[in-house]
């Protein structure tokens, strides 16, 4: 549901010169909203049963332990279903004075609704809260490193569809080589070097020779699944002691961090890959809105043509942002292997590329908000699992459609207007 309306200003030096300005009001994102809201206020709020939701604060081994929080179930889910509502109020307000509406409204929509679901699924039984987002985030952090691989590629204006494949073969070849070396360090060196072998073909054919960018991405990724499957089936399990044995990396807690209730346990006390994780975040939005590289990228990506006059290597640009992104990708393909399992397995990604691809584009090309749109998908992941030990009552299959709903709601725009690089996707051929 979109409006486009055209306002204009009288003129001021020329009489013939008006400054137009046209306006474009989205108002799926309001309705949506207000849908979710009333069904939350409804269903979770309303119709519940009155019951009371135990959430855990503390582990066994925290240093501060903390009393489970127990809520009215109704009574909470009732408030926060009240706040989608005027989460929803204030998005109908900017959309009629056709503003845009700000990245945070709609991760707080989704906080406010997850919560008051959470709380109606909880009523009469208790879960972790602490075990509960330890497990979002393990889920969260391959889709973070490939949604940032895909950011630093299409900001520049190349469309990566091969991210999980990038991610798979860091994860291979991270195992192989520590299985080999003994040393699960020279694994982790080796992953971000297996993201780039896959982002250097991409780039090549993209870029080089000018072959669509889609194609190109769909055939990496059946390569390297066809590859990986090959070398396991061949050699990884039947030498696994030899080739697939890599073991994986323990927890290092960081002192005093690791400490604060909930959050400590949570963000401090994690594996290595995990922290370079945050450091990875930071640069790449610190470079990408903070730094003259940045702002090549960005011209790049959305002006290729402009870019080109001011002096900017056009090609050479996108070449270098792609085997970047393919040595992010290959770095969260290392989680898999050598910090969730300890052993690789074909195809252990699960498409988890694709995934990455729509936290990017739900985080509106920014590491900030793909980082908020992985957590949310990799809580809804791990949320399903949890409430199947409680005895949810709602099938497990249902709950596990949750991430792929929450993909397709973002791609049809109903968190915002979603406006990708201009030139994204569209190869660069110098005149």
């Amino acid at each position: 549901m979109t409006e486009t309306t055209t306002a204009t200003t009288p003129a001021t030096t020329e009489p013939e010169s008006e400054n137009v300005k046209a306006l474009t009001r989205n108002w799926a994102p309001p309705i949506a909203y207000t849908v979710l809201g009333l069904f939350a206020l409804v269903v979770f709020g309303i119709l519940a049963d009155s019951a009371t939701a135990t959430f855990g604060l503390s582990t066994r081994s925290d240093a501060i332990q903390l009393d489970p929080l127990a809520v009215p179930s109704k009574l909470t889910s009732i408030v926060l279903a009240v706040g989608c509502l005027l989460a929803a109020a204030y998005a109908f307000w900017l959309t009629g004075k056709a503003r845009k509406q700000p990245l945070w409204l709609p991760i707080l929509f989704g906080l406010l609704f997850v919560m008051s679901f959470l709380v109606w699924a909880v009523a009469g039984a208790a879960i972790s809260l602490t075990g509960l987002l330890q497990g979002a985030l393990a889920l969260a952090v391959p889709f973070i490193f490939g949604a940032l691989c895909g950011m630093v590629g299409e900001r520049s204006g190349v469309i990566n569809i091969a991210i999980d494949g990038q991610l798979l073969f860091g994860a291979f070849l991270s195992g192989v080589v520590a299985s080999l070396a003994g040393n699960l360090w020279l694994g982790l060196i080796a992953a971000p070097i297996a993201g780039v072998m896959v982002a250097w073909l991409l780039a090549v054919f993209t870029i080089k020779y000018f072959v669509n960018q889609i194609i190109v991405g769909v055939v990496l990724n059946v390569l390297v699944y066809g590859v990986t499957n090959f070398l396991y089936g061949s050699l990884l399990a039947p030498e696994q002691d030899t080739w697939n044995s890599p073991g994986k990396f323990g927890k290092l807690e960081i002192p005093l961090l690791s400490d604060i209730p909930v959050i400590g346990p949570v963000l401090f006390n994690q594996t290595i890959i995990v922290y370079v994780m945050y450091v990875v975040v930071a640069l790449v939005h610190v470079a990408l809105f903070h730094t003259r590289w940045g702002l090549r990228v960005r011209a790049v990506g959305e002006h290729p043509e402009a870019a080109d006059t001011a002096g900017i290597d056009v090609n050479s640009v996108r070449f270098r942002n792609v085997l970047i992104g393919g040595a992010i990708a290959g770095f969260g393909g290392a989680f898999f292997t050598l910090a969730q399992q300890g052993i690789f397995n074909k195809e252990m990604t699960a498409g988890a590329g694709f995934i990455a691809l729509a936290a990017m584009i739900m985080g509106r090309w920014t590491p900030i908000g793909a980082v908020f749109a992985a957590l949310l998908i990799g809580f809804a992941d791990n949320l399903q699992s949890v409430l199947g030990i409680i005895g949810f009552p709602i099938p497990s299959e249902l709950m596990a459609m949750t991430p792929y709903l929450l993909t397709i709601l973002a791609v049809a725009g109903l968190v915002g207007k979603i406006r990708p690089p201009a030139a994204n996707g569209v190869p660069y051929i110098k005149s």
